[in-house]
């Protein structure tokens, strides 16, 4: 029979802190008695850039230039060589979670572009009023053929601590034509690159719809998001890489006409 091992983390939700100790077991089990040559356990965290397959080609030279960054990394022997008995034997460890140099423990997120493998910041409320209309519209062709419309609201703030929803409210004061639906767009921007170039990749991430049909006129609409928890991470930016989120108010007319305001957010964990 093979010997099976397995590693146990002591905290449940496997969240940690820089300087925290990650602590835990190593548990071996086999049927017979196992000679062994030692017992070594190393941990790793990395920040792993990664092009999407659109922009392979593009740049070839960051392309191959694109290495991962390690910002931690640490090493303990925990048996010298010799025989584990048969049954299972747990071995403990502790690792002290300590950033190598002047390097950031990032908090840990997977996206197109950016991988980071194992921070904390202040927020300032920045509220935003905005109103739409045709004139405010930008990459429009053909201005005149636009119905007339006005839209007011506003975010209660574009600095949204992570845990917390975004909120906000929508009011539509006027529109020729009818409105089909409203809908909230929240977009991931990964950008990562060298001196070679740089490769920008915008996902869609989560979509709402807080209205649909022709909604009445002046009636508050409540925007309410919640930031998926898989999808998102406080906002990064560092020489080789930057990511970033943004939402975006979509008003679908039913003259397939399609309004779209963006507005950058500013994600933090505090």
């Amino acid at each position: 029979m093979g010997t099976s091992l397995d590693i146990k983390i002591k905290r449940a939700n496997k969240v940690y802190h820089a300087g925290e100790m990650l602590s835990g077991v190593v548990a071996i089990t086999s049927k017979d008695s196992v000679q062994h040559q030692g017992v070594s356990l190393t941990m790793e965290g990395t920040v792993n850039l990664q092009l999407s397959a659109k922009s392979v080609g593009v740049f070839e030279a960051f392309y191959n230039s694109v290495k991962p960054i390690q910002i931690i990394t640490s090493t303990i022997e925990m048996v010298k060589p010799g025989k584990f008995p048969s049954g299972k034997t747990e071995i403990p460890f502790e690792f002290p979670l300590h950033v190598k140099g002047n390097k950031v423990l990032y908090e840990t997120y997977h996206g197109v572009f950016v991988n980071i493998q194992p921070q904390k910041g202040k927020l300032t409320p920045s509220p935003v009023d905005f109103t739409i209309t045709p004139e405010t519209l930008q990459n429009v062709k053909e201005r005149a053929l636009l119905p007339k419309f006005l839209i007011r609201g506003h975010l209660n703030s574009t600095n949204c601590v992570i845990t917390q929803p975004l909120t906000g409210e929508l009011v539509i004061e006027h529109s020729e034509v009818a409105i089909k639906s409203i809908e909230l767009q929240l977009v991931r921007v990964e950008t990562c690159g060298c001196a070679e170039g740089y490769a920008r990749d915008a996902t869609e991430i989560q979509n709402i719809q807080i209205a649909d049909g022709d909604v009445c006129r002046g009636l508050s609409i409540p925007m309410h998001m919640v930031f998926p928890r898989l999808f998102t991470c406080p906002t990064l930016e560092t020489t080789n890489f930057k990511v970033e989120f943004e939402i975006n108010i979509v008003v679908l007319l039913h003259a397939d006409h399609l309004i779209t305001e963006n507005f950058p957010l500013k994600l933090c964990r505090t």
